[in-house]
């Protein structure tokens, strides 16, 4: 492809091209010290010696434009001189778009344009050869990297559409000017692309930031979460039930949420309390979580303390302060008779009252609880008894309208009920994002 574009190149060179002399130096100049003040990035290297090269295709010719841009590829020698392949293929790239857009722009004599015909011109010329500066660029990725064009397109391309309008912008005002005032107008020029690429460098830099900070974000909500549903398992390997049972009371809670009217946000607050509501057991001694006995009184102190010890755990993790809360009030009576604080009727929050009704109920139902399952009818029975005491009167009916109307139930089938009930990806995703934002 090089070896293609620099035999076109002879080919085609007239020696007008290379007229005024003047204007041939100022554009190497400027695309080269452009070249050499580069916007480098994670993820991509660029420079507004583009600019410059769009200038020699329009106002000079396609040899000259060709001979800019491979001098500012000898710019790049020294930092890609470990890469052959790299170096060859900028050459062949920045020797290619040059070629066909001085050809395009000779066809249409837009060096002699003036006015709106020169504008269109440009502006057409500047587009095309940038987007054919990109597909000769990613196409080899494609080939080799398996990176889609789809992917290279809307992070690479699309992110760069302001900067570049921009930058046509200017193309168009400079051949525009230079009729009309000739050299001097590309001092004004330089100015201009210097501020253009500090503008560039601060759009991609402030998108890589944000990149990274989305990614450190992700990271962080894929530890946190991971931690606490680890903790969950490990509990679950002490004590078989406890998995699964959390799980159901996270699937029976957040559907009490639903029937009442919740938002969606609440929803998703109470489904990750319930998965979470037992996790202060995490202290309990053998002798306690794995009681075939009675307990006794100083046994009974301890229990009561694991609603504490869940929210104080939770509260650690970053952004889990309103699940801490609800964990904290899950074991409440209306009452007042519940612990660890005696809170009574609406200083229980709503969402610690679905959870009570959702624990009530799978205990007494759950084929793996420590006492033998009582039928969905005996539990609804048994909710009513104890509603207006013991839990949320409203809520209570609430339930028992989504038990009859959609016959919900929870199989506690293996623990991977577990795991389908935490969505792990999805809550990653779903954690992260709002603290990137």
């Amino acid at each position: 492809m090089l070896t293609t574009a620099l035999v076109v190149v002879v080919l085609t060179s007239h020696a007008s091209d290379w007229q005024p002399a003047g204007l041939v130096a100022f554009l190497a100049v400027l695309a080269v010290a452009s070249d050499a003040m580069a916007i480098e990035t994670a993820s991509m290297r660029l420079t507004g010696s583009f600019i410059a090269i769009v200038l020699a295709m329009v106002l000079l010719g396609p040899a000259p434009a060709v001979a800019i841009a491979l001098l500012t590829v000898a710019v790049d020698v020294p930092r890609l001189k470990d890469r052959p392949s790299a170096l060859i293929g900028n050459a062949s790239t920045y020797a290619v778009f040059p070629l066909l857009g001085g050809l395009v722009a000779r066809a249409f004599n837009l060096s002699a344009e003036d006015g709106l015909d020169q504008a269109v011109g440009v502006g057409v010329v500047f587009a095309g050869v940038f987007i054919l500066n990109f597909l000769l660029i990613a196409v080899p990725h494609i080939w080799t990297d398996g990176r889609s064009l789809g992917t290279s397109f809307t992070k690479i391309l699309v992110p760069l559409l302001p900067s570049e309008g921009l930058g046509c912008a200017l193309t168009i005002a400079a051949a525009a000017t230079y009729h009309a005032v000739g050299i001097p107008a590309l001092v004004a020029v330089l100015i201009a692309l210097f501020l253009f690429q500090v503008l560039t460098r601060a759009l991609l830099l402030s998108q890589e930031r944000a990149e990274q900070l989305e990614a450190r974000s992700s990271q962080l909500a894929s530890l946190q979460v991971g931690v606490l549903a680890a903790l969950v398992q490990t509990l679950s390997l002490r004590d078989r039930m406890t998995a699964r049972h959390s799980a159901a009371v996270a699937r029976y809670a957040r559907a009490i949420a639903e029937e009442v009217g919740c938002s969606k946000s609440d929803q998703e607050l109470v489904h990750t309390a319930g998965l979470l509501h037992d996790i202060g057991k995490f202290a309990f001694p053998d002798r306690i979580l794995l009681a075939n006995r009675k307990l006794d009184d100083d046994d009974w102190k301890i229990v009561r303390t694991h609603p504490y010890q869940g929210a104080r755990l939770v509260r650690r993790i970053n952004g889990y302060g309103p699940v801490a809360e609800i964990i904290l009030a899950h074991h409440e009576r209306i009452d007042g008779r519940g612990y660890p604080r005696g809170l009574t009727g609406e200083q229980i929050p709503v969402l610690s009252r679905c959870i009570s009704i959702a624990d009530t109920y799978d205990v007494m139902t759950a084929r793996d609880s420590y006492r033998d399952p009582v039928s969905q009818a005996e539990a609804i029975a048994e909710l009513r008894r104890v509603s207006g005491a013991q839990l949320d009167g409203d809520l209570v009916e609430a339930f028992i309208r989504v038990l009859e109307r959609s016959g919900l139930q929870f199989q506690h089938t293996t623990d991977a009920d577990f795991e389908r009930e935490l969505d792990f990806e999805a809550r990653v995703k779903g954690y992260a994002l709002p603290q990137a934002a």
